[in-house]
């Protein structure tokens, strides 16, 4: 059973409340998740594709991230869910957006590295496949390759 933390729309801890994964989150509180971009110190960004047997399987993602588990901070969150996912260690995130979802907070970081491109890990149950795309390349995806219209909206951030 994984347990969060509720949060209010303002992104602060509400005390005294836990959600459990899977069971609806009660009206004006949130969980929180976090997406990581990752760039290349080259330029290049990197795509996790998701594994075939999940929701919107065999699509790309241009985001680590995840859930936030009970007394995990965002950047906890993020740090753990980045290894996790793609292998890459950091010790620096940039937090560079929150978004407010329907019953999600989400808090976006960038993750800018110079780790070696063959090293990345995929998760079992989770990715399938990875690549390192351009910027042009990403910010020209459609809607039937890349995962989630808040993604979407991440990456059209990037063209400001």
């Amino acid at each position: 059973m994984e347990l969060w933390d509720a949060y209010d729309a303002q992104f602060h801890k509400v005390e005294g409340i836990t959600l459990v994964r899977g069971e609806a989150v009660p009206e004006g509180l949130f969980h929180l998740v976090t997406d990581i971009l990752v760039k290349h110190t080259d330029g290049s960004y990197l795509l996790m594709q998701r594994d075939r047997r999940k929701n919107f399987g065999g699509m790309w993602e241009a985001t680590a991230g995840g859930s936030a588990l009970k007394g995990e901070s965002a950047l906890e969150c993020a740090l753990r869910e980045l290894q996790e996912e793609t292998g890459i260690v950091s010790d620096h995130l940039d937090e560079v957006g929150r978004v407010i979802g329907r019953d999600t907070v989400y808090v976006e970081y960038l993750c800018v590295t110079d780790c070696t491109k063959d090293s990345i890990r995929l998760q079992e149950g989770e990715t399938i496949a990875y690549r390192w795309v351009s910027q042009s390349e990403l910010l020209a995806m459609t809607k039937n390759e890349l995962i989630t219209e808040r993604m979407q909206q991440f990456i059209e951030e990037l063209k400001k």
